[in-house]
């Protein structure tokens, strides 16, 4: 057999596997629990902040940015593919160029292109997501431990602005400055889950954070032990809780409902439990949660964590 003949034969297999590999390429692009109007989303579950929209058009945005740079690479392998194969030019070794100036200068100015803005997108959005108010409405400190959460409601729940624990040793983790943030006459209740605590009305795992719907929430986030990371998977934002270190945002909810949360750094043997939930409610019925507790005997705070440090400068001393 020639071997022109030998390379057709080869080909043939390839051409009939070619449909049903794109047949299965159907099936996984299309056997998926999305509709048609979770595409725009690409992925992102529906957002249920004020401020989620803006993450969830930053990544639109770079998704859009990817597609535009790969259709075009595809663009050219295949045209370089169809255009210059050998069969086609009858030229056995094409003409071989050493540099071609344009092109260097294109594909390296290019890239540094699309890395520039989209840092730039990138940090105005962070800024913007990062910033927090005075006084906000609500202050919640996030207590992240081995191997569950804890939050501190750090409310004026009594109503007397005079009766407040704001300085407490409990919340000694917390620096001055995120505590001024809290309402005057802040007495607090606090909650706390295990690994086994159970949300009574949907059963999902772990402990219940409240929070009223239209209504900004500062979330002070300290740990106990290692780091973990705060992700309510709705709100399309997570940030870490580091022991020493405190992380602070804000978020305004803006639809009611339970929604699920867990801790989204590994942090040892049990970190697939740290889960939570999220309950935004009307701010009647979260004030009402507040007396709940109260009633309950969860007056005060739970521990906050270790307490905050200073950054290490100088910590390298030089041999006299």
């Amino acid at each position: 057999m020639s071997p022109n003949g030998s390379d057709r034969s080869s080909r043939r297999p390839m051409r009939r596997k070619l449909p049903q590999v794109l047949a299965a390429g159907l099936v996984l692009a299309t056997a998926t629990g999305c509709t048609y109007k979770d595409f725009p989303r690409l992925g992102m579950p529906t957002p249920v902040t004020d401020e989620a929209p803006r993450i969830l058009s930053l990544w639109q945005g770079s998704w859009a940015a990817a597609l535009a740079t790969g259709v075009l690479v595809w663009g050219l392998i295949i045209w370089s593919v169809i255009f210059h194969r050998r069969s086609r030019t009858k030229v056995e070794v094409p003409a071989q160029t050493r540099y071609n100036m344009p092109i260097e200068a294109l594909y390296t100015i290019v890239p540094f292109i699309i890395i520039a803005v989209l840092f730039y997108f990138t940090a105005r959005d962070e800024s913007a997501l990062l910033k927090t108010s005075k006084k906000p409405d609500h202050v919640i400190n996030v207590v992240g431990f081995q191997w569950s959460w804890g939050f501190n409601y750090l409310e004026d729940v009594d109503g007397d602005k005079s009766t407040t624990n704001i300085n407490s040793s409990a919340l000694s983790a917390i620096p001055d400055k995120w505590k001024k943030t809290a309402p005057a006459g802040a007495d607090g209740v606090y909650d706390v889950g295990v690994p086994g605590t159970r949300n009574p009305q949907t059963g999902n795992p772990g402990p219940t954070l409240w929070l009223p719907k239209g209504e900004t929430v500062q979330f002070v986030l300290t740990s106990r032990d290692v780091i973990h990371s705060f992700w309510v998977v709705p709100f399309l934002f997570k940030q870490d809780v580091i022991p020493g270190h405190t992380n602070v945002f804000e978020v305004t909810p803006n639809k009611e409902g339970t929604f699920m949360g867990k801790c989204a750094e590994l942090c040892g043997v049990d970190h697939s439990r740290m889960l939570f939930n999220v309950k935004v409610v009307s701010p009647e019925r979260y004030r009402e949660h507040l007396q709940e507790l109260k009633k309950k005997g969860q007056a005060g705070y739970l521990p906050s964590g270790i307490k905050q440090t200073d950054h290490a400068r100088n910590a390298e001393t030089k041999n006299q």
